[in-house]
């Protein structure tokens, strides 16, 4: 009687752990599915690296928050204002690029993608962004 009682009680809890529909996720792989969902996210406009000009960066902060709020003309503003500080910053062409595109200005939209790329720096979020691909091949 204590066998069966024991072997009903091992298998409710096995089956209650392979069914409790929970997934370790504190383990992020290497795979190509986790690289798979990182090309999908979203893109948007990026932060200034920390060594930046402080100026810069607030003016780049500001059109990151217009450009999320959809005032895309506002957040060009902003960015070109942090490219006349520090044009060799390949985020800021790279954010006016994105507001470009989204005001319908693809041309200059390109030539700011391409300046971005030439001053990445090795950004993976600028060389591998879907959206710079597109309008610089």
């Amino acid at each position: 009687m204590q066998k069966i009682i024991f072997f009903l009680i091992l298998v409710f809890f096995v089956f209650g752990m392979g069914c409790s529909g929970e997934k370790d996720t504190s383990k992020v792989s290497d795979s190509k599915e986790s690289k798979d969902v990182m090309a999908s996210l979203p893109e948007g406009p990026l932060s200034l690296p920390t060594e930046s000009d402080p100026e810069a960066n607030t003016h780049n902060d500001e059109g990151i928050l217009h450009y999320k709020e959809g005032h895309f003309d506002i957040a060009l503003k902003h960015f070109r204002e942090a490219g006349e500080i520090r044009s060799e910053i390949g985020e800021i062409h790279f954010n006016e690029a994105l507001a470009l595109d989204k005001l319908g200005d693809h041309g200059d939209a390109s030539k700011h993608f391409k300046v971005a790329q030439e001053n990445a720096n090795g950004n993976a979020l600028i060389l591998e962004s879907k959206i710079l691909l597109a309008h610089t091949q």
